[in-house]
């Protein structure tokens, strides 16, 4: 054994192969390794969050910038714990710095703060173009836009109106600015019965094309008020009749028992209301005297509330003929005896005219007719008729005179 180690070649053999052992041994551990290296970490991640505000750094009293979009998706890479934490927190900050730029169009980087070093950061999106331009502020009028006037119970309009305050300034840049030719407030009016007191409505900026502008409007909002009327005209009510009254009837009096309503309308409406008429009473079917509930003919849009209908009184005169009505001789003398000779026989038909619920009940019992022979002697006399009727009645005889013989 000793003359194997005072051997050279011995000695040579074994470092031979501990060399070999010792180069096979860091090629396992090299393979081993890279081995591992493909193997995918578990432990990382990425997280992404959408509508992350976008700030803007700058000095913005001096300067406006347009092209800057409100929010960006942003994208966190790396260990799993980390970007969870960072996504449900949301400390950090995307923004585009333009404090060093001056006016004019710039191609930036979206830019971020606040993340942890160990995390990749991803920004959509990456680079934006933005315009620079120099601020300018103006104040401008403020007009109001009643919206749903036509849902308005009926009648009902919007009155005086006023805003507070009556003026906002707009801030921009001067382009822009010379774009505004809109300022105003949208109110909604629909189905209101009650004024507006103080109801805070945003401002809204327009082009003249009827764009709507992203500027700052200061104040953002205002206050309007305004009444809500229901307006009033008091007029006449007047008849409106159509039609003939049957055969045999004729109209005494008509008459309504009001002689004026109050019309509740728009104001427009109202202006062209003299007056107010009923419906059309159809006079062909009324052969009676009495009274009906007429409702107004009311223009579109107007309404009577207290007055929805009238009660219309109608008096007929009816014209009756009473036949074979007996003419008396009165004043005869003693022993004279009267014949007739036109007419033949001593009666006459009698025209009345009247009221048509006293007139329909006349029989020939109502009336007295007469002709006077006091102091006649024998023979042919032609003398007048007298008729008498009920009162309130105009009364016709057949005849006017009567031809007698007395003998």
């Amino acid at each position: 054994m000793d003359n194997w180690f005072k051997s050279r070649w011995f000695v040579r053999g074994i470092s031979l192969f501990f060399a070999i052992v010792l180069y096979v041994f860091v090629q396992v551990e090299i393979g081993q390794y890279q081995n591992d290296s493909r193997i995918p970490n578990n432990n990382e991640g990425i997280q992404t969050i959408e509508n992350v505000p976008v700030n803007i750094r700058i000095d913005e009293d001096n300067y406006v910038v347009s092209g800057v979009p409100e929010v960006a998706t942003v994208s966190l890479e790396g260990p799993t714990g980390t970007t969870t934490a960072a996504a449900r927190q949301q400390n950090f900050d995307v923004f585009v710095d333009l404090q060093n730029l001056e006016e004019g169009t710039h191609t930036v980087e979206m830019q971020h703060s606040g993340v942890p070093d160990e995390l990749t950061v991803y920004i959509e999106p990456k680079t934006i173009e933005v315009i620079i331009e120099e601020r300018a502020s103006e104040q401008f009028d403020v007009a109001v836009d009643f919206i749903n006037t036509e849902q308005l119970p009926e009648g009902f309009e919007v009155g005086e109106s006023e805003v507070i305050p009556q003026t906002v300034t707009i801030t921009s840049s001067s382009d822009v600015i010379s774009k505004i030719a809109i300022v105003k407030v949208f109110v909604d009016v629909a189905e209101l019965e009650e004024n507006i007191d103080n109801r805070e409505v945003p401002v809204n900026v327009y082009d003249a094309s009827g764009n709507e502008l992203n500027v700052r409007v200061e104040p953002e909002s205002i206050a309007v008020s305004a009444e809500i009327q229901n307006p009033s005209k008091t007029v006449p009510v007047t008849l409106s009749t159509t039609g003939e009254l049957p055969e045999g009837y004729s109209l005494s009096s008509i008459s309504a028992n009001v002689d004026e309503a109050e019309i509740f309308a728009t104001s427009d409406v109202l202006q062209g209301i003299e007056e107010v008429s009923t419906e059309d009473i159809d006079l062909s079917e009324i052969d009676e005297s009495g009274t009906i509930n007429v409702g107004l003919a009311l223009p579109n849009g107007a309404n009577v509330p207290e007055t929805e209908q009238v009660e219309v009184t109608i008096e007929l005169e009816q014209t009756k003929t009473v036949e074979d009505v007996p003419i008396d001789v009165e004043n005869l003398e003693e022993g004279q005896e009267v014949s007739f000779v036109e007419p033949a026989e001593p009666v006459m038909n009698i025209t009345v005219v009247g009221n048509q619920s006293d007139v329909s009940q006349l029989t020939a019992e109502d009336f007295q007719v007469t002709v006077d022979a006091g102091g006649l002697e024998s023979g042919e006399h032609q003398l007048p008729v007298t008729v008498e009727g009920p009162e309130n009645s105009e009364v016709d005889g057949q005849f006017g005179q009567v031809t007698i013989e007395i003998t």
